[in-house]
């Protein structure tokens, strides 16, 4: 009966598919083949074996269930695989079976197929989302809205640049990924500890020719397994993605609360329910799934650095947790991405309430701008500062708003005249280069 909630709850077949146990035992076949291509090419074993061994190499002829059976006697899982396949093939062929191999030469290279396939549906998952803030930063370029820093009012910022920082983030870690292929998808074939012995004096050109067939790199110097630096790598990666997309959930969470309101994750008013107690409640639940999943693929990197360090050539402690963090940590993320797109695809926005917010916070936030027009009057910045300080304060005593302060000070007053303060506190004259800034990553698409 299916436990974990990825079974049933999370995740995308897509991801599900790249780590599922199928996928892992026909990936195990694929190098399995690619080894007796190999060794054929070398003239190690006759190429018809060799032909055989790959024919037979498929779910078609070797069932997940076959080697589930033989792992429960030999309780092995590659020798279990091992006996699988040699079932199907004549003694001969069968005798040439993982010919030199370690059990990891098979599964670290397999693993290796796998993280490559998995990095390219995150990368294509990192495009969808980077095209989604995209568009908002481009549609609301220029529409401004509260700042908000330790959060209170800060200065104004507008919509598209907010959308701006977290596209330039996104582009950034679909950088990352690209680059990291080549040092995370490697295998291995050096044998049980790597000098690669086992394969004789062709041995490096035996590791060569497997991985270039299978389109990999490959390990330059290894113990029994690829070092985990690797995996530590493209884990490290994939949390940081995590990150960030949590941080875009926690901003709409943010925003969607209902004192500020500014935006709100999409609501099917005619059969979506928020609460089973208050039915006017519209909850942002998308984001705060995806703030509770990233945490959850977090909590996996822990495991995995901690299993990069072994008993000399090697030991097992880090293949058990390896098993779950892998998957867990690639279907997480890849499911949060999607979630994190769809959220920004269908965001309800509201403008008005961003241009409400900014009427009824008093003018405060203009308090910087206010300094900046004194220092261009000639007034020392520190001077500047304390005059506006000063008045934002009494300004809140009072119950005033930060203009109506600012009017009974002669050293404002004396120094912009009123049309000069009213045009200090507009919101439209302070949003410096936001519009230069959206434009630019933009264009660095």
């Amino acid at each position: 009966m299916p436990v974990c909630p990825l079974d049933f709850r999370y995740g995308r077949d897509e991801a599900k598919s790249i780590f599922s146990h199928e996928h892992r035992i026909l990936s195990m076949l694929q190098v399995e083949a690619a080894l007796a291509r190999a060794h054929a090419s070398l003239g190690n074993i006759p190429p018809e074996c060799a032909d055989e061994i790959t024919r037979h190499a498929t779910l078609e002829s070797v069932s997940p269930d076959r080697v589930d059976e033989i792992e429960r006697e030999t309780r092995h899982d590659v020798m279990a695989l091992v006996k699988a396949l040699a079932e199907k093939c004549s003694d001969e062929a069968g005798g040439y079976i993982h010919l030199g191999a370690t059990s990891y030469d098979i599964v670290d290279t397999s693993l290796a197929l796998q993280m490559k396939d998995g990095i390219t549906l995150i990368i294509t998952d990192l495009d969808r989302l980077f095209g989604s803030l995209s568009d908002l930063a481009f549609k609301y370029r220029d529409t401004p809205m509260l700042g908000r820093t330790h959060g209170q009012s800060a200065v104004p910022v507008t919509f598209g640049l907010k959308m701006a920082v977290f596209a330039a983030e996104t582009r950034r870690h679909t950088k990352r990924l690209e680059e990291c292929i080549d040092r995370v998808c490697v295998g291995k074939m050096s044998g049980a500890v790597g000098t690669a012995a086992s394969y004789g004096k062709d041995g490096l050109e035996l590791q060569r020719l497997v991985m270039k067939e299978l389109g990999i790199g490959e390990e330059e110097a290894s113990t029994q397994i690829v070092q985990r630096d690797r995996f530590i790598e493209a884990v490290g990666h994939l949390v940081n993605i995590c990150t960030t997309v949590e941080k875009c959930a926690t901003e709409v969470r943010n925003l969607q609360r209902s004192e500020i309101g500014e935006v709100a994750e999409a609501f099917e008013a005619k059969k979506q329910v928020g609460s089973s107690t208050m039915p006017h409640k519209q909850n942002p639940i998308v984001c705060e799934n995806i703030t509770g999943l990233a945490r959850l693929a977090r909590g996996f990197y822990t495991p995995l650095v901690e299993g990069a360090v072994q008993w000399h050539e090697r030991d097992l402690s880090n293949s058990a947790s390896e098993r779950f963090v892998l998957p867990h940590v690639f279907i997480l993320t890849d499911d949060i991405l999607i979630k994190m797109a769809d959220v920004f695809s269908n965001l309800r926005i509201f403008p008005e309430r961003m241009l409400e917010n900014l009427e009824n916070s008093g003018g405060f936030f203009m308090a910087e701008s206010v300094m900046m027009k004194l220092v261009g009057k000639g007034t020392g910045r520190q001077e500047a500062h304390e005059i506006v300080r000063e008045n934002s304060h009494r300004a809140r005593s009072e119950g005033k708003s930060l203009k109506d302060a600012l009017m009974e000070d002669d050293r404002v007053v004396g120094k912009l005249g009123p049309d000069g303060l009213d045009a200090a506190l507009d919101p439209m004259s302070y949003l410096g280069c936001s519009g230069e800034i959206v434009d630019r990553v933009l264009k660095s698409d």
